[in-house]
């Protein structure tokens, strides 16, 4: 199958409002589903994405359907916005079907301060989260560790950051995974990855990267929202970042391992961005416990983060962060690949499940959900860009049955950087943004332009699509009040 951009070719056969099929064809081991509407079809044929997803659906053992979301896009061998799960016996693992930012996620802190309370103090607030939160490229981290202290940081993630005093230990409740993917292994990470992770822990990035204070403007599932502590009018702060280089050494180390090992087991891929081994190869292996450790290295760093941004509302308002109720709702990985027992045909199978530009959303009463939210669904956290609003969901009983537990990520890009770059202007996008009443505080004028709203597609319409399909639900919705990029 070709890879080009020139638009995808293939046929699309409506299933209902909300799914279209790429049906099984030539090499193909099963059909593609995408989630997505008429409003957004258009966008993502010239971006030739669905040809991704029936690349993916080539791999060997793959179970169900390759899928993709409605803010699907163009990557590196899975279109970002891919989920696609393998048999642990006879299926692959894949680099590119969890990307060069491993476990970029988001995570939702809530407040008890109302939006009128805020306001006053924004600028000052957001500038104190801003001096303590180092951003931008290739930025170094407060945190000064030692090579050893970092492999224990690849093995216990958000929890090596809690015992080191950034945090509490009821973060990690309410954490993907607790802040901890097993099977890492230090031993399986290039010296080039640990040079660049040294000094990156606790630092925001660049690129798509934000940190926002945010107020909830609306409230769709009062039950829900009351579960986690969410109310009209009130302030909450995302964080949105992920592995940092660490993240991407390691699946830039892999791709290139993993290139060879496709003749040697003798795997057929259509395109060798798909790069893979079979799960249970010492290769396959390898690179899934290398992985994890740079999930966890993720979880560490959000931790780290978030700790920071508590310590600056204590400075701005005068009080500790446990009278301004600066409480974790919830943190959510968005690309990985993860073991899963999930129902198959009837029956129970294990799992390696890749969600690339995609998020978990397990259903109401799994084990893997946080007991407080267990009657409601997985927290599922929705980050807008600058300008847009931003989501909460939760999981639903139907994304267990039809997308292994799997939901949309973000908006999705429909501007290259490239094209940003070309069409505004860093300086109009935060003049035009300050106007409509949001601050902005970025250490470059660059990743303003290349982040400008007009990039993505329109979260709303992505979260109504997932909403619809029932693969997720809606719960809240929050604006954005000041903004902080890389």
């Amino acid at each position: 199958m070709s890879n080009d951009k020139q638009g995808y070719q293939g046929r699309l056969e409506r299933l209902d409002a909300n799914r279209w099929r790429i049906p099984r064809q030539g090499g193909m081991k099963t059909d593609g589903v995408i989630y997505t509407s008429e409003k957004l079809l258009s966008t993502l044929i010239k971006d030739n994405a669905p040809q991704q997803v029936a690349n993916v659906a080539h791999l060997p053992g793959i179970v169900g359907y390759s899928m993709a979301m409605p803010d699907i896009h163009w990557g590196y061998g899975f279109p970002i916005g891919g989920v696609a799960a393998f048999d642990v016996n006879e299926g692959v693992i894949s680099p590119g079907g969890v990307g060069y930012d491993i476990n970029c996620g988001v995570r939702l802190l809530r407040t008890n301060l109302e939006t009128d309370e805020v306001k006053p103090k924004l600028r000052e607030l957001l500038q104190a989260i801003y001096s303590a939160v180092p951003a931008g490229v290739g930025k170094k981290g407060r945190i000064r560790i030692s090579r050893e202290e970092l492999k224990k940081v690849l093995l216990q993630g958000a929890r090596w950051a809690v015992n080191k005093g950034y945090g509490w230990n009821e973060d990690l409740a309410h954490t993907e995974e607790e802040g901890s993917l097993d099977g890492a292994n230090p031993s399986a990470v290039s010296d080039r990855a640990y040079e660049r992770g040294l000094p990156q822990i606790g630092t925001l990035g660049a690129g798509n990267h934000f940190l926002e204070i945010q107020r909830v403007d609306e409230i769709y599932d009062a039950k829900a929202a009351e579960v986690m502590g969410l109310r009209k009018g009130q302030v909450v702060v995302m964080i949105h970042t992920g592995s940092r280089g660490f993240g991407y050494q390691v699946c830039d180390d892999a791709v290139k391992k993993l290139g060879h090992t496709v003749a040697k087991y003798h795997l057929s891929i259509p395109d060798r961005q798909l790069a893979c081994a079979p799960i249970s190869s010492p290769e396959g292996k390898a690179y899934f416990g290398a992985m994890a450790g740079a999930a966890n290295y993720a979880w560490a760093n959000r931790q780290a983060i978030m700790h920071w941004v508590r310590e600056a509302f204590e400075q701005a308002f005068g009080m500790g962060a446990e009278k301004l109720g600066l409480q974790l709702v919830y943190d959510v990985a968005h690309n990985i690949a993860k073991f899963e027992e999930h129902e198959v045909d009837g029956r129970k199978r294990k799992l390696c499940v890749h969600r690339k530009g995609a998020t978990r959303a397990f259903g109401p009463g799994h084990p893997d959900i946080p007991s407080d939210y267990r009657d409601i669904g997985q927290p599922v956290i929705i980050p807008g860009d600058m300008g847009t609003a931003s989501y909460v969901l939760v999981g639903t009983e139907k994304a267990m049955q039809e997308s292994f537990g799997s939901t949309c990520h973000g908006a999705g890009r429909v501007w290259s950087r490239s094209r940003a770059l070309r069409e505004v202007r860093g300086y109009e996008v935060k003049s035009r943004l300050e106007r409509e009443g949001i601050l902005v505080l970025s250490v470059s004028t660059k990743t303003l332009a290349e982040e400008t709203p007009e990039a993505y597609k329109d979260v709303n319409e992505v979260v109504e699509v997932t909403h619809n399909a029932g693969i997720s639900a809606k719960v809240a919705r929050m604006r954005p009040l000041g903004v902080i990029k890389g």
